[in-house]
């Protein structure tokens, strides 16, 4: 990726990003869930972010990380998506077409809540076991008092 260096501009980025499968269907299996983070992660990387945590469901992922401003956030999450989907569909992981849900959530925090919102991150097996994805992704949005619309977050299940 061309990346533009602007002499004398410093940043310190770091962004959490939430997204779900389409429909919130849990077919992030165990067996290859961590290919699909190692794969995440190369994305990341070669696009001029520093990955650090990575860590999900079987329905949804979050992605903590440095964040490098010369790129836009919805220009590297699409490209996230888009290229995890299809090595997902060309790895034939799952039974028919593998898709993420329309949209995300990105968050930003300082630094000196990186080794909380890494732990939140690593941990969401076992923050899952007290709380649903759905009740997960309000609370952060209403902690971080975005504005939303319930019907244009979860898609219904089908």
């Amino acid at each position: 990726m061309y990346q533009i260096q602007m002499a004398n501009t410093y940043t310190q980025l770091y962004i959490h990003a939430i997204f779900a499968v389409r429909n919130r269907e849990g077919i992030i299996s165990e067996t290859w869930a961590e290919r699909l983070q190692q794969y995440i992660t190369t994305i990341l990387q070669n696009n001029g972010h520093k990955m650090i945590a990575i860590g999900g469901m079987s329905d949804h992922l979050h992605l903590f990380f440095g964040y490098n401003p010369t790129e836009s956030l919805s220009h590297l999450i699409q490209e996230i998506k888009r290229d995890s989907s299809l090595w997902i569909n060309q790895e034939k992981l799952v039974n028919g077409k593998f898709y993420w849900q329309a949209g995300y959530g990105a968050f930003s925090y300082s630094h000196s809540q990186i080794n909380a919102v890494a732990n939140y991150v690593n941990n969401q097996k076992q923050h899952h076991t007290k709380q649903s994805f759905q009740d997960e992704y309000l609370k952060i949005l209403k902690d971080f008092k975005v504005e939303f619309d319930e019907k244009y977050i979860f898609k219904s299940l089908l």
